[in-house]
């Protein structure tokens, strides 16, 4: 008798090999990023006694910053974040707030801490803008540190637009008003800048997560592990991805990405490229593509770098609905950036860029989600058909689950030895319990949020910011 669901036997039995050497593929390549940024953080460590950060601080020659800071219904923690900022140890800089068409407390609260004044200023239209200016105020006692502009909502991306038309300085930090950053922050991400002025075209910084850290007048002064589980599985995985896996990306030459939560760019190619773009939901990481194909695409020299210390502390979700808005939001933004970019997709003329940065992250990050849902469909399918057996079973879970607790404890162990920012044995012990709980449930459930993004990307449906309520820096308390 044939065997009529045999094709479908076969069908589900390549699949599970394919999704098993998938995960082995998936996870050794973190594993490599990992390696690359541990040789970049030894290098690093071993430079920081004559990193001349002092040298930076005291020379008149130093290159002055604009840092921007788009604001929308921030009340909670404007204040603190703004007064972080002028607190920075660097020569000289202005802070330009801009408030993005708040319906808060965001500009009362700034006007009544800094007694702002309203002042006429001609917003110039170098970098193209949508949302209307409504008014431009300086700090009366600091006229040129601190602007606040207060516009039209417009999204992000038009209020750093409008922030980039009002900036005076060579070189632009965009900062989210919901972040604190380290006091030699500036100082950190400056130094390319003046170790290669010419070529160094945008520098990214770290991103750490300041829930359950203890912040005193705008500065981190306790790192601790938060109480919700929900954040320590963010803070391990902030780790692994974003600072193991870019630090990699950068020491490789093929860095793509660099958060809107902090990241320093040069302003001239700023307004060359047109600023942020409207288009897209993920502005941050698509403005350092287009750099990399503007300038690919003119020959011209230039590096985009990621500097490991620099800190600057970000409030995370708390909740799974407001995480799963911006998982969302963030996989939305990788699926638009790879169909606006798709032209540079393994073409040799954008050199590591388009050969392997690009490929990797349409393998490895926009397709990954898909694979990881289809895994939990295709395992039980292919036990249940007797197409696999036990053996393979627990083959498949320790190369998907097994190998990933192993990446993302050494990711753990890695920041601590070369940082050493959790200085309590109890907070080190339960952020390795969060690398094996991410693997099991939360993995899973950000997948279908980032498929989910993805798919609202290619059906072109409506983008939509969503809201993502903040405690404050005031009310974070350690344990």
């Amino acid at each position: 008798m044939v065997d009529d669901w045999g094709w479908v036997r076969t069908v589900i039995g390549i699949a599970d090999v394919f999704v098993f050497v998938y995960f082995v593929a998936l996870n050794s390549s973190y594993l490599g990023l990992l390696l690359l940024a541990a040789a970049e953080f030894h290098r690093y460590l071993r430079r920081v006694p004559f990193n001349g950060l002092e040298d930076l601080f005291r020379s008149p020659l130093t290159m002055p910053v604009s840092v921007l800071m788009p604001a929308h219904n921030e009340g909670a923690g404007i204040v603190p974040a703004v007064q972080a900022m002028m607190a920075l140890r660097y020569p000289r800089f202005e802070i330009v707030v801009i408030d993005d068409g708040s319906t808060d407390d965001t500009f009362d609260r700034l006007e009544r801490e800094f007694d702002l004044v309203a002042v006429p200023r001609v917003v110039p239209g170098e970098v193209p803008f949508r949302g209307a200016v409504i008014s431009v105020h300086v700090a009366r006692a600091n006229p040129d540190s601190l602007i606040v502009v207060r516009k039209v909502n417009g999204g992000k991306a038009d209020a750093l637009n409008v922030g980039i038309n009002l900036s005076r300085h060579p070189l632009v930090c965009m900062a989210d008003a919901d972040s604190v950053l380290d006091p030699e922050a500036l100082l950190s991400v400056t130094k390319p800048f003046a170790d290669d002025p010419l070529e160094t075209a945008a520098v990214g910084g770290v991103v750490r997560i300041a829930n359950g850290c203890a912040v005193v007048g705008g500065r981190v002064v306790d790192v601790r592990m938060p109480r919700q589980w929900l954040v320590r599985m963010q803070i391990v995985e902030y780790l692994r991805a974003f600072l193991m896996g870019r630090t990699g990306w950068s020491r490789l030459g093929g860095l793509v990405v660099i958060s809107g939560a902090f990241g320093m760019f040069r302003r001239d190619l700023l307004a060359e490229v047109g600023g942020m773009a409207h288009d897209t939901i993920g502005e941050d990481a698509e403005l350092v593509v287009r750099l990399h194909h503007h300038l690919r695409e003119r020959g011209r020299p230039y590096r985009v770098t990621f500097v490991a210390e620099p800190v600057s502390w970000s409030e995370a979700p708390v909740s799974l609905r407001v995480l799963g808005r911006q998982r969302s939001r963030w996989h939305r933004g990788l699926a638009e950036i790879v169909r606006i970019h798709r032209g540079m997709l393994l073409r040799p003329r954008y050199g590591r860029i388009g050969m392997v940065a690009l490929p990797y992250y349409v393998l490895f990050e926009l397709l990954a989600p898909f694979v990881e849902l289809s895994a939990l469909i295709l395992l039980p399918a292919g036990l249940l058909v007797d197409v696999i057996d036990l053996g393979f079973a627990w083959r498949f879970a320790l190369a998907a689950y097994g190998y990933g607790m192993l990446v993302s404890m050494s990711a753990l162990l890695l920041e601590e030895v070369s940082f050493h920012r959790y200085p309590r044995w109890g907070d080190l012990g339960r952020g390795f319990l969060a690398a094996i709980f991410e693997n099991v449930g939360y993995r899973q459930v950000l997948a279908y949020f980032q498929a989910r993004g993805a798919w609202q990307a290619w059906r072109n449906k409506k983008q939509v910011w969503g809201a993502m309520p903040r405690q404050g820096f005031d009310t974070v308390r350690p344990l």
